[in-house]
């Protein structure tokens, strides 16, 4: 088979992996009833605000124009359909990018939208700040561990590759959220040099083009704290995957001839260890970065930080399906993506795939 053959397969592999995912959550969502919890709560508040608009306007016979308005609005929400035919609306409407409306106020008030607003504003609106916080955050723990973590690996038994172990063995112990709450505390309350109020984001965010300069500092003031927290709770486990992916080049004969060559520490580790290491380091890259997109629910609730976390946590807790059903199709289809690009990413760098 040739590379393209290969790649075409694959697209078409991960493009079923994702129909199946939303299929297999539409119809979780819709056999549990909690579709139609929430389609009745907003054809009831519907119901009550045409009634009053009648009521207002003296229209004869309102009772009856009610009932026919309900009719409607169970036909359109598809409540006179059995769940599986609803939930293969939800599918149809999910892959034609047909997010629909989110009709709750609480997952428009983590986006900061006006309510009712559509599913796709609320999510790619609330996406960029995940983006600033976490995906940002774990770049970082990349360009630092992806070039010293070969290195480590290749001095194994140092002082260096013994602090790296410990300080992954710490913080790979101490709670995201935590180390939250005590930055908080110390740069917000007691120091102040840090805001204790993040939802100011918002403001920042949503008129940044007004004046970019001064709220591109408001943004680093903002996102700062927040971002030197997730570097130092994952460079930890970033510096040990890395070496840990490394480890198992060191030992083999070429890197011992390139030792032998006389080659500096750094060459055999940048220039054969860590190329020979590279797929399943891009593996572990570009996954993690991927994940990052789906944001962390309690850090980001920690620090009332309005990302996907907290809309994640919105949407569960409210019941809002649409938001959910959006939610996994953007996570999802990222992921797809991210494997995709690992596809093309492996016939680059490794000839033995090529062949």
């Amino acid at each position: 088979m040739g590379v393209g053959t290969v790649l075409i397969r694959r697209a078409i592999a991960l493009t079923i992996a994702l129909i199946v995912v939303v299929v297999i959550t539409s119809l979780i969502i819709t056999a549990s009833g909690y579709d139609v919890m929430i389609y009745k709560a907003i054809i009831n508040t519907e119901v009550r605000a045409y009634q009053r608009m009648l009521e207002m306007r003296h229209v004869a016979n309102v009772s009856a124009a009610v009932e026919k308005y309900k009719e409607l609005l169970i036909k359109v929400y598809g409540l006179n359909q059995p769940p599986l035919v609803r939930a293969l609306y939800h599918v149809r409407d999910i892959l034609t990018l047909n997010l629909g409306y989110t009709q709750m106020e609480e997952t428009c008030d983590i986006a900061g939208v006006p309510f009712p607003a559509p599913v796709s504003e609320v999510i790619f609106v609330t996406l960029p700040r995940t983006i600033i916080m976490i995906t940002i955050a774990m770049l970082i723990c990349a360009a630092i561990a992806l070039p010293l973590g070969p290195l480590i690996a290749y001095r194994r038994g140092s002082i260096l590759d013994k602090f790296v172990i410990s300080y992954a063995a710490v913080f790979n112990a101490i709670p995201v959220w935590w180390l939250a709450m005590v930055f908080i505390v110390i740069t917000g309350f007691i120091l102040r040099i840090a805001p204790t109020d993040y939802r100011v984001i918002l403001a920042v965010l949503n008129t940044f083009w007004q004046d970019p300069l001064h709220n591109f500092i408001k943004l680093l003031w903002c996102a700062y704290v927040p971002i030197i927290v997730v570097v130092i709770s994952f460079l930890g486990s970033w510096f040990y995957n890395v070496r840990a992916m490394v480890m198992r080049v060191v030992s083999e004969d070429f890197v011992i001839v390139a030792k032998a060559k006389g080659l500096s520490d750094e060459e055999v580790a940048k220039r054969h260890i860590l190329r020979a290491a590279l797929p399943a380091v891009l593996t572990f890259t570009i996954l993690s970065l991927a994940g990052s997109i789906g944001g962390f629910i309690i850090t980001e609730s920690v620090f009332d930080w309005p990302g996907m976390g907290m809309l994640y946590y919105a949407a569960i807790t409210t019941g809002d399906s649409a938001v959910l059903l959006g939610l996994v199709f953007v996570t999802t289809l990222v992921y797809v993506v991210a494997r995709f690009i690992l596809e093309v990413l492996y016939i680059l760098v490794d000839p033995r795939v090529r062949l």
